[in-house]
């Protein structure tokens, strides 16, 4: 049997991105969300999920190209001291990825920062049913530690497993188009983390699913043809799937004055996401597929249910 569960980032990025992730629940096939404690539209994102319970939500750790929820003094080692905004995390992920990877970061800072943001959500009356971070970063063990360390203080049952199921995924899907051809390439190099991700989460006694989808796709329906090409791969990877539960990663909003002076990438394909999501044929494919789609929520539940082998 294979399950999906869809999930929109970003939640609480913009009060657009906010309405395009309701309106992909409601009419779509979106079944869960990640807030991010730091977001612009933060309170407007609660008010959203208050409205809407059947929303499973979780939190977007954000450790990358935002600010801290805590004091910027209090988590020094992981804001850009010596950058235009001190106050800020670091704004690159390869500036963020090497001092991950060499031990930069006081660890006892990364679970005090994670455990903030997630407190904040929990402080609103949300009950957080999931963690995942902004770009992935907990696909680094360092974070990743982090990331586990603080769901088990704050209670939270689950974590996004960042790895693509690259076995599924063929290389020659990729070759000839460049953009996608990197990612993918950076998602093999990455995959190296995955044994040590499964380890560390299931000894924890966190629930995962076995992968995720969407990742290497992300961007690409910037435009009419790129809408096409992402419809279609996101198809072929969707085809794909192995038996087992899997995460859809997706980023639907709309395209307006507060997206672009919210400094992501992700602009037009958004839009392009918001309109798939919420299509009767994306809806009618997964059940030509046999795919169940289901929510971080019911992922968490069914397995608590699930007696131990």
């Amino acid at each position: 049997m294979r399950t999906l569960i869809v999930n929109a980032d970003d939640f609480g990025l913009t009060a657009g991105v906010n309405r395009a992730i309701l309106e992909a629940h409601a009419h779509g096939v979106v079944t869960s969300a990640t807030l991010m404690a730091n977001g612009a539209a933060f309170e407007d994102a609660v008010a959203a999920a208050r409205s809407t319970p059947n929303l499973s939500v979780g939190c977007h750790v954000v450790l990358v190209d935002g600010t801290p929820v805590l004091p910027p003094a209090s988590v020094d080692t992981m804001v850009a001291v010596r950058s235009a905004e001190p106050d800020k995390f670091y704004s690159s992920l390869s500036a963020f990825a090497a001092r991950a990877m060499l031990g930069g970061f006081d660890r006892d800072q990364l679970v005090a920062e994670i455990t903030g943001q997630i407190r904040k959500i929990q402080a609103t009356g949300m009950h957080v049913t999931h963690l995942d971070s902004h770009k992935h970063a907990h696909i680094f063990p360092e974070i990743l530690e982090a990331l586990v360390r603080a769901a088990r203080i704050c209670g939270v049952r689950a974590i996004r497993n960042p790895f693509v199921p690259v076995k599924a995924m063929p290389a020659r899907w990729f070759k000839g188009k460049r953009n996608l051809w990197k990612r993918y390439t950076q998602v093999r190099m990455l995959h190296t983390f995955s044994g040590q991700f499964l380890q560390r989460t299931r000894r924890a006694g966190l629930l995962t699913p076995d992968g995720v989808v969407g990742v290497i796709e992300t961007g690409l329906a910037a435009n009419g043809a790129g809408s096409a090409n992402y419809s279609s791969l996101l198809r072929q990877t969707l085809a794909g799937l192995p038996e087992g539960t899997w995460e859809f990663v997706c980023h639907p909003g709309y395209s307006d004055a507060d997206l672009r002076a919210a400094g992501t990438r992700l602009l037009d394909s958004r839009e392009q996401e918001r309109l798939l999501l919420t299509s009767p044929e994306l809806r009618q494919f997964l059940e030509e597929q046999k795919i169940q789609v289901i929510s971080y929520r019911d992922f968490v539940e069914k397995l608590a249910e699930t007696p131990a082998k």
